[in-house]
C-alpha cells in the first residue's frame, strides 16, 4: 500500500488550532511580542484546515501529496513545540521574571522570533497547496469519541474465531491422534491477521487439556532459545529463572521435569514465530522438554510454512482464509446490523464491503465497529473509497493490500486526538506489552488530549483507550508482571503485528524501525 504517513497532518493542526486557541482565549497573558503572529497564525491554520480531509484522501494516490503533507506535518510540530516553551515561560511557577526579568524579556523576543519565521514556513506552505486545488469540505467526517457503554474488547474478541470451529476440532482430533508420541509439535500457519494467535488460545484453554501445566510464550520476531527456555522453567515452576548458560537451562529444565512433584502433561504455545534461520529452529525444537513417560503438545503459530515443516513432529495446520460470509457475519456483529432500521436496504451494501475484507478477521472487526454509527450513505462511501483502488507493490498481495485499507478506513474515521494516540504507538517495538495507566499518562503529557469542560483528560483517555479496544486498534494482552512484583491492579495492551504496521506507516519519517 501506498505510504499513508501524510495521515498525521490533520490531527497535528487540530492539535496545534486548539493550542493557539486556548492561549488567545486568555488563559495566559499575550504581549505585544505574540499577540499578532498567534492570532494570525490560527487564522491561516483554521482556513488550510477546510482542505486537509480531501489532501489525505488524495495522499493515498499522489507522493507528491504526502510531501506536502509531511512539510505541513512537520511544521506543526514546530509550532507546538515553541507554543510550549512559551506556556512553561508564561507559567505561574517559574519566578524569572521577578528576579531576571531582562532574561524573560529575551526569551519573549526569542520565542517571537521562531513564531514569525514558522508562520512564514506555514504560509510558504499554504501557498503551495494551490498547485493541488484541494477541495473544500462543506463539513467534516470526523466522528467524535462516542459516550456509550460499551460491551467489553477483552470479551468481544470472541468475534475473531467465527467460522473457526473446524478448526478447533481438526486440530484437536490431530492432538488425540497423537497420544503415542512423548511429545506432539503441532504449528498453525497462515497470513497476518488470519487469526491464529486467536484459534491457538481457544485450543490452550479447552477442557481437553484441563489436566495440563501450561506454558503460553510470546516470541515475535526476535527468536530468542535461552529466554524461552527460561520462561519455561518459569512458568511451570512458578519461580522466575535468569540462566545465562544454554547447558545450565537444559540441565534445570531437566531436573524440573523428573520431579515427581511436577505435572507430567505439559501444554506450550510458542506464538508468532518468524525466526528463518534453520539451525535456530533446531536449536528451539531441541529445547522442548522431553519426558519419559509424559506428554507434551506444543503449539506453534508462524506465518511462514518453512518455518512450520522446519519445527513440526506432526503435520503442520494451515489456516485458511475466512468466506465473504464469515466477514459479513463477523462485521454485522461489530456494527449491531440487526438492530438497524435500515438493514434491508444496507445488507448489498454491507455484504460488498465483507467481500473487501481480505477475508481476515481482524480487518472485519475493525470494520464493523467503525460503521456501527454510520449512515446509510456512509456505508456506500466506505465500499467505494478511493482506498481499495490503490496500486499495490510486488510484495504485496491484494489481500494484504485489503487488510491494511480496512485499518486505514478506520484510522480516517477517527477525530484528530485519537489519531494522534493511536500513532504514538509507532514508537513501541512490535510485542510490547502497554500499561494502560502509563499509556494514558503519556497522552496527557505530550497533549494529545485536549482540555474538556466535562471530563478530566484522565476520563477523556480511558474514553480513547476503550474506543481503541473497540476498533481492534488495541487488545487486551495477559497479565504477566515480574515474579515478586505486587500490584493492585495492571491492565496490559497489545496490537496486532499489521496494527502496528499501519501505525509505522502513518508515522513514515519519525520513527526508527528497530522491530
Amino acid at each position: 500500500m501506498a505510504e499513508v504517513g501524510g495521515m498525521l497532518a490533520y490531527a497535528m493542526l487540530k492539535m496545534v488550532t486548539q493550542q493557539l486557541g486556548s492561549i488567545i482565549g486568555g488563559q495566559l497573558k499575550l504581549q505585544w511580542y505574540f499577540s499578532d503572529d498567534f492570532r494570525k497564525m490560527k487564522m491561516t491554520l483554521e482556513s488550510m484546515e477546510a482542505v486537509l480531509q480531501d489532501a489525505e484522501r488524495r495522499s493515498i494516490r499522489d507522493a507528491a501529496v504526502r510531501l506536502w503533507l509531511k512539510r505541513l506535518t512537520d511544521a506543526m510540530y514546530g509550532i507546538s513545540d515553541i507554543l510550549g516553551e512559551f506556556e512553561t515561560m508564561e507559567s505561574p511557577g517559574r519566578k524569572v521574571a521577578a528576579r531576571m526579568p531582562y532574561l524573560a524579556v529575551g526569551s519573549k523576543i526569542l520565542i517571537a522570533n521562531k513564531m514569525k519565521k514558522m508562520r512564514q514556513e506555514v504560509e510558504n506552505i499554504k501557498d503551495q497547496h494551490r498547485q493541488f486545488s484541494f477541495k473544500t469540505d462543506s463539513k467534516s467526517n470526523v466522528q467524535p469519541v462516542p459516550d456509550e457503554r460499551e460491551t467489553d474488547s477483552y470479551m468481544d474478541d470472541q468475534t475473531l474465531v467465527v467460522g473457526r470451529t473446524e478448526d478447533k476440532r481438526k486440530i484437536l482430533s490431530c492432538f488425540s491422534e497423537s497420544m503415542a508420541q512423548d511429545i506432539t509439535i503441532l504449528p498453525i500457519y497462515g497470513i497476518g491477521g488470519i487469526g491464529k494467535t486467536i484459534l491457538a488460545k481457544l485450543i490452550f484453554n479447552d477442557t481437553y487439556f484441563k489436566d495440563h501445566s501450561k506454558v503460553w510464550i510470546y516470541v515475535s520476531q526476535m527468536l530468542n532459545v535461552n529466554k524461552i527456555g527460561n520462561s519455561i522453567i518459569s512458568q511451570l515452576s512458578k519461580c522466575e529463572s535468569n540462566l545465562t548458560e544454554r547447558q545450565m537451562i537444559r540441565n534445570h529444565l531437566g531436573q524440573l521435569l523428573t520431579d515427581p512433584n511436577y505435572n507430567k502433561k505439559i501444554m506450550i504455545v510458542l506464538d508468532d514465530v518468524w525466526e528463518e534461520n534453520d539451525s535456530q529452529l533446531n536449536e528451539l525444537k531441541t529445547m522442548l522438554p522431553v519426558i519419559k513417560g509424559g506428554k507434551v503438545v506444543v503449539i506453534v503459530t508462524t506465518r511462514d510454512e518453512h518455518n512450520a515443516r522446519k519445527i513440526c513432529t506432526v503435520q503442520p495446520y494451515k489456516l485458511l482464509p475466512l468466506s465473504d460470509e464469515t466477514c459479513w457475519a463477523i462485521i454485522k456483529r461489530k456494527s449491531e446490523f440487526e438492530a438497524r432500521d435500515d438493514k434491508e436496504h444496507l445488507e448489498q451494501v454491507g455484504r460488498d464491503i465483507a467481500m473487501k475484507c481480505g477475508c481476515v478477521a481482524l480487518a472485519a472487526q475493525a470494520l464493523g465497529y467503525m460503521l456501527k454509527p454510520r449512515t446509510f450513505g456512509e456505508w456506500e462511501s466506505v465500499r467505494n473509497s478511493d482506498i481499495w483502488n490503490a496500486s499495490t507493490s510486488e510484495q504485496e498481495s491484494l489481500a494484504h493490500h485489503n487488510v491494511l485499507a480496512c485499518l486505514l478506513l478506520s484510522y480516517r474515521s477517527m477525530p484528530p486526538p485519537l489519531k494522534l494516540c493511536f500513532a504514538y504507538s509507532a514508537f513501541f517495538p512490535k510485542g510490547y506489552k502497554l500499561d494502560k495507566n502509563d499509556l494514558i499518562y503519556q497522552w496527557i503529557a505530550h497533549g494529545f488530549i485536549p482540555p474538556s469542560s466535562i471530563f478530566s483528560t484522565r476520563q477523556l483517555g480511558e474514553k480513547y483507550a476503550k474506543r481503541l479496544l473497540g476498533m481492534s486498534f488495541l487488545q487486551h494482552s495477559k497479565l504477566s508482571s515480574p515474579i515478586g512484583l505486587h500490584r493492585d491492579y495492571v491492565t496490559l495492551f497489545n496490537m496486532h503485528d499489521l496494527v502496528h504496521d499501519l501505525a509505522r506507516s502513518i508515522m513514515a519519517g519519525s520513527v526508527l524501525d528497530t522491530s
